[in-house]
């Protein structure tokens, strides 16, 4: 959360590209604090609470001001992104522990920060983007859950390929490796981030 406001305060300041490294260090931030999380055992009411609240600032607000807010087009999308956001967090939040039911927002706003700065910021490309992860996000379709500090050894070498990519390499060698990271994830999540369980259940539901 934190790095969320941070991030809303640097696109109010005019610097995009630190609001994106912002955003992405979140992305990878937040599945640290899942994994940790599980791994201690700690839940509880506020807890989760505090989490949605994050999430909406960081994974909403935050990203939506990267469409810009200075025509009424780019105010209009970003509106309804923190709206798509509000939705999925109250409708779509209780859901099977091991999968997702709609696109996750953190990977939603990856790939936003990642295109905004591979496209230093251009506004045509960036609300086709929003709008395809607003679908993506209101879509009923099931994503596994990223459990990557959790899971197979190459998920983990993909998270640490992030945080090296964050910390040492130009913005834009990061936000081509995030971006592929999140694309993967969005157009093969059964194929290359899914598990059995997972799977069973799409077809089941298919049926």
């Amino acid at each position: 959360m934190i790095l969320g406001l941070f991030s809303i305060f640097c696109s109010f300041c005019n610097k995009p590209c630190c609001a994106c490294w912002m955003l992405l260090s979140s992305f990878l931030l937040d599945m640290a604090v899942g994994a940790l999380t599980r791994h201690l055992n700690i839940c509880s009411k506020v807890g989760v609470e505090l989490n949605d609240f994050a999430v909406f600032t960081t994974f909403g607000l935050a990203s939506a001001l990267l469409l810009g807010v200075t025509g009424p087009l780019n105010s209009f999308l970003s509106t309804v992104y923190i709206l798509a956001i509000t939705f999925r967090l109250c409708f779509y939040s209780e859901s099977i522990s091991f999968i997702y039911k709609g696109l996750p927002c953190p990977y939603a706003s990856c790939v936003l920060a990642s295109t905004s700065l591979l496209t230093s910021g251009n506004t045509f490309i960036l609300s086709c983007m929003a709008s395809l992860m607003i679908l993506f996000m209101l879509d009923q379709s099931y994503y596994p859950h990223d459990k990557i500090l959790e899971s197979e050894k190459w998920k983990k070498i993909v998270y640490l390929g992030g945080i090296i990519s964050v910390l040492l390499l130009p913005f834009y060698l990061t936000a081509f490796y995030c971006l592929v990271w999140s694309l993967s994830y969005i157009f093969f999540p059964d194929v290359l981030w899914g598990n059995k369980i997972c799977l069973r259940l799409q077809h089941q539901g298919g049926k």
